[in-house]
C-alpha cells in the first residue's frame, strides 16, 4: 500500500507507478522520458502516459532542457520537472507559516535580522560537515557537504565535470520561503564556499524556478586557502 495525496491506494492501478515517477524526478532532478523509463525499467510509452497524467494534474511540467556551455545541434531535449504543487507532496506543509514568521522578523528587525537567521541556519550545515569530516577525514569535502545536505532533506549529489564539480540539490525543503527571502540561498552558498575554501557559484536554484539547485565548485582552491595551507606546511 502507498500513501498518495493523503489517501491510501491499493497496488492495483496506476497511482503507485506515478508515485515512483514523481519520486524518481525528485531524486534525480529534471529528467527525460527515456531516462525515467530506463531507471524505472518501464517502456518509454508507459512512462509518457504517466507523465501526461502528472502534467495534466499539475504535479509535473515539461520544459526545454537547460544546457550549460556549448549546445549540441538539433532540437533541445524535453525534460520533466516537479512543479511547486508536485513538491508540496513532500514537505512544504509549513511554508506559509515560515514565510509569515520571516516577514514578522523582517518587520521587527529589518533585513539584518533575516540575514542573521539565514546565517545561523547555514551554520548548522557547517557544523554538520565539520563533524562528519572529523569522523571520516578521508572523505571528499564536497561529498561531505552533499551527505549533510541530503540528511537535511535536500537530496544532494556530486557530479563530476572536466574542470569542476557540481553540487546538485534535487529538492529544497525551503524553496518557497527562499523565493521571497534569498538570504537563505546566499548564506547557504557562502558556507559551502567557506567549507571548501573555494569561490563557488550558484548556477541555478529551485527557488528561482529551476528544476535543481546547482552549485559550481572549481577544482582549485582560492589563493587565500592555498596561502593558508603553505603557511601551515612551513
Amino acid at each position: 500500500m502507498e500513501l498518495i495525496r493523503g489517501a491510501v491506494v491499493s497496488p492495483e492501478g496506476d497511482a503507485p507507478t506515478r508515485a515512483r515517477v514523481v519520486r524518481m524526478i525528485l531524486e534525480n532532478g529534471p529528467s527525460t522520458a527515456a531516462d525515467l523509463a530506463a531507471r524505472l525499467e518501464l517502456t518509454p510509452a508507459a512512462v509518457r502516459r504517466h507523465l501526461d497524467h502528472l502534467v495534466e494534474e499539475g504535479s509535473v511540467e515539461s520544459r526545454e532542457q537547460r544546457v550549460y556551455g556549448s549546445r549540441r545541434r538539433g532540437r533541445p531535449a524535453r525534460v520533466f520537472a516537479l512543479t511547486d504543487a508536485g513538491r508540496d507532496e513532500f514537505d512544504h506543509q509549513y511554508d506559509a507559516l515560515a514565510v509569515d514568521a520571516l516577514r514578522f522578523l523582517a518587520e521587527q528587525g529589518g533585513d539584518e535580522a533575516v540575514t542573521a537567521f539565514a546565517q545561523r541556519r547555514a551554520a548548522i550545515i557547517e557544523e554538520g560537515v565539520t563533524a562528519l569530516l572529523a569522523a571520516e577525514p578521508d572523505l571528499d569535502p564536497v561529498e561531505a557537504v552533499a551527505r549533510v545536505l541530503t540528511d537535511g532533506g535536500y537530496a544532494a549529489a556530486v557530479r563530476e565535470h572536466p574542470v569542476a564539480q557540481q553540487l546538485c540539490q534535487q529538492h529544497c525543503p525551503v524553496s518557497q520561503v527562499a523565493a521571497e527571502f534569498p538570504q537563505l540561498c546566499e548564506a547557504e552558498t557562502e558556507v559551502i564556499g567557506r567549507l571548501l575554501g573555494r569561490h563557488v557559484q550558484r548556477l541555478a536554484t529551485i527557488a528561482h524556478g529551476d528544476g535543481v539547485c546547482t552549485t559550481n565548485i572549481p577544482d582549485l582552491p582560492t589563493p587565500r586557502t592555498q596561502n593558508h595551507d603553505n603557511r601551515e606546511e612551513s
